[in-house]
């Protein structure tokens, strides 16, 4: 008996990640205005800023209902039927995908639930944790207990462009109690406790902030397991993501420095120029 892995879009993996593993993922939806999509089958962030940056309001965005998920499983079922599955969602603390996971998981036998306490590739660490879990043979039960153990390492965060997505959407009324005087400054956000916390404010070009930004988040980094860390960004200039990835290479030896795309559904209350470093620390 194998184990299969479903996780929601937010997890932010490449096409290439969710090939290796054979992660399927489920999109949650985004609306921009009337009209409602799929995200990153039929919208992509850019799409999204262009409406934005055109006029339009803010996206909103919409959990995978539990009858997604349970078709989902019935399609991965069709060519595994004697599989184990595991659901694994975006924090519940940001949307309602993790109750409806459960309620999925209720419905079918075999098949377990678990929240990331996390987003974007914060939470694919922990999608592509339980995949190698699954590669060494691991139960589904088995595999959902070490990843218990997993989440509160992730050590995932940020560093905003742009203010107007996360105060239009307000996502973290953390950032719009800085006020406007905030605007001049790049805060950057972290995932505590499944929930988004500005931690610090960096000051100057966008740039030289990434820089700086990086070597904070790696200011320990023999604490940090080497095995893989992401760089993943909304529409970040390139030259920002060589100086992050630069950076990484200065401080510290990881095996794979990967980097990834955000999708529609973290662009939306992000904004573009959003950039961040996510990797796993040591217990």
């Amino acid at each position: 008996m194998a184990v299969r892995i479903i996780a929601d879009s937010t997890c932010d993996l490449s096409q290439e990640l969710l090939n290796r593993y054979g992660i399927t993922v489920i999109p949650l939806f985004v609306s921009l205005g009337d009209e409602s999509f799929r995200d990153g089958v039929n919208i992509t962030a850019a799409d999204v800023f262009r409406y934005v940056d055109g006029g339009g309001g803010l996206p909103k965005t919409a959990a995978v209902t539990a009858a997604d998920f349970l078709d989902c499983i019935g399609e991965v079922r069709k060519a595994h039927p004697d599989d184990e599955v595991i659901l694994i969602t975006i924090s519940a603390e940001f949307s309602s995908c993790y109750q409806n996971a459960v309620i999925a998981a209720q419905s079918a036998e075999g098949v377990y639930a678990v929240d990331s306490r996390n987003l974007s590739t914060g939470f694919g660490h922990v999608v592509l944790t339980a995949a190698e879990l699954a590669e060494e043979g691991l139960s589904a039960k088995e595999i959902t207990e070490k990843l218990q153990e997993v989440i509160p390492l992730v050590d995932a965060s940020f560093i905003l462009n742009r203010l107007d997505y996360l105060r239009k959407g307000g996502r973290c009324s953390a950032i719009a109690a800085l006020g406007a005087n905030l605007l001049k400054l790049k805060p950057c956000i972290a995932v505590q406790d499944g929930k988004m916390t500005v931690v610090k404010k960096y000051r100057g070009s966008y740039e030289k902030c990434v820089e700086q930004y990086v070597r904070d988040r790696l200011a320990e980094p023999e604490k940090a397991v080497p095995h893989r860390i992401f760089i993943t960004h909304a529409a970040a200039p390139s030259e920002a993501v060589q100086i992050a990835d630069r950076t990484i290479r200065s401080l510290a030896p990881f095996d794979a420095i990967t980097e990834t795309t955000a999708g529609c559904t973290v662009s939306s209350h992000c904004g573009p120029g959003t950039l961040g470093v996510l990797f796993i620390r040591k217990p």
